[in-house]
């Protein structure tokens, strides 16, 4: 850079760094952008620490039901004790429909927080990128001066190699600068997908509270059915209960559809999982309940290409260098994945009936080869994605956030229920498991529960 460009910096560069200038507006951006909270009394760090101890209440209610549900299945089957069984299902569904709108209320505000955050930090890539337009403005006008004009323009030699001092300065603060716009362009990225996260979670939470409601339906009229065809008579009842016990044949044959496509007899998955718990000690019914389409939500799978729903270079790459391995095409049906959310900017990707997105899947490759005996394993072959979901559910069950949480929870539920709700929360959700411990978490584990059953009465005919 030629000397009079420098010199002409210095005035500049003075000003854009100027606390005054800077920073002053920076605070006043800040300011301007602050959203109140939805009570102008309490701060929104207040109104998050009450909605978590709403939470916290409901989910202990929640647990209080659920020792009495179970209080009565110890019991024994009596037409009292279902039926009081079937009430306490439906309140404690009830509470979990409480707990979405409060989840729901809770995330409203971290949208707008994040919103802010967002705002607040393009303001100041602005303010940044407006300083150093109007400084490259200034350079191409002092780019005309002469270095005689220059040399001039200062009454004394100690003020021009003053301004040789100052143009120091000014590159470290240029650079500085640069440095600045790099890290805000960083945490603007970050926060985006933190509300692209938010966004997400909104949305599933609507879908879960759908379902509670149609659950609820679901068994008061199971309750109706009973006491229509009992009538309200013991006798009638165990006789109804005998009817209904599930033989083995019939659990053997029952369909078992996988979220990824594909159906399967419930013997034949049984079979995969019990493999896979073998080699990972991880249940079978635990996998069963994970790969299972309903507790999956009802999510969106297998319906895009590669192109339109992965993460360009996270995932793309060695996506298509798998499938080159496998043999399979790229733009093929047999290689459709879960679509992206575009409302919300997130990339999808996800593949098979374990919906392993392809960075994932190749952390555990080796691991899935090494059960199943495919190599390379194949996330749209059964046997490989049953493997999947238990290599990586044995990973989740030892973390150490599950833990930690089933240790400070035990007086919630048992300490294998509290490891497994969490582990199958993080399996859907990864690290905004938390909101869904109870919303996915718990209702795999019941699932898993029902299943073992079923696998009871398979084992006990063999």
């Amino acid at each position: 850079m030629r000397i009079w460009k420098l010199i002409a910096v210095v005035f500049i560069v003075s000003i854009i760094f100027n606390p005054g200038f800077s920073y002053a507006q920076e605070s006043s951006s800040e300011t301007s952008t602050e959203t109140p909270p939805e009570d102008p009394g309490i701060s929104a760090q207040e109104q998050r620490r009450q909605y978590e101890n709403q939470l916290l209440e409901l989910e202990k209610e929640q647990a209080e039901l659920q020792k009495t549900i179970e209080g009565y299945q110890k019991e024994g089957k009596t037409l009292n004790n279902e039926i009081s069984t079937i009430n306490a299902r439906i309140n404690k569904i009830k509470l979990q429909i409480k707990s979405v709108n409060v989840t729901l209320s809770k995330l409203g505000q971290e949208i707008i927080e994040t919103q802010k955050n967002i705002n607040q930090t393009e303001n100041k890539i602005d303010t940044h990128r407006n300083a150093i337009g109007r400084s490259l403005q200034n350079l191409r006008e002092a780019d005309k001066q002469t270095v005689l004009t220059i040399v001039m323009g200062n009454s004394k030699l100690s003020d021009f190699f003053q301004d040789i001092n100052n143009v120091l300065l000014v590159q470290d603060n240029i650079r500085g600068s640069l440095e600045e716009v790099t890290r805000l362009r960083q945490n603007l990225l970050a926060q985006k997908e933190e509300l692209s996260a938010e966004k997400e979670d909104t949305e599933n939470l609507r879908a879960i509270q759908l379902a509670q409601q149609k659950q609820t339906e679901a068994i008061q009229k199971e309750k109706n059915t009973i006491l229509k065809t009992t009538k309200g008579k013991e006798s009638e009842y165990q006789k109804l209960l005998r009817e209904n016990q599930a033989k083995a044949a019939e659990i053997r044959s029952r369909i078992f559809e996988l979220l990824g496509g594909g159906q399967l007899t419930f013997e034949k998955a049984y079979n995969y999982a019990k493999l896979a718990e073998s080699a990972t000690g991880v249940r079978a019914a635990l996998t069963l309940a994970i790969l299972d389409r309903e507790s999956k939500l009802g999510k969106n799978v297998g319906q895009c290409t590669y192109k339109t729903a992965m993460h360009p270079t996270r995932d793309i790459p060695y996506f298509l260098d798998l499938l080159s391995r496998l043999g399979i095409d790229a733009n093929s049906e047999a290689a459709k994945v879960s679509c992206a959310i575009t409302a919300h900017g997130s990339y999808g990707g996800a593949m098979g009936p374990a919906q392993f997105i392809p960075s994932t899947w190749k952390m555990y490759e080796s691991k899935i080869a090494k059960v199943s005996g495919n190599n390379p394993p194949n996330p749209w072959n059964n046997a490989d994605a049953f493997t999947a979901t238990a290599v990586y559910m044995q990973d989740l069950l030892d973390s150490a956030s599950c833990k930690d949480y089933a240790n400070s929870n035990k007086h919630l539920a048992s300490y294998d229920t509290l490891l497994e709700r969490c582990a199958a929360a993080k399996y859907y959700s990864g690290a905004r498991w938390y909101t869904y411990r109870f919303f996915y978490g718990e209702p795999v584990v019941t699932k898993a529960n029902q299943f073992e059953k079923d696998i009871s009465i398979i084992v006990a005919k063999n």
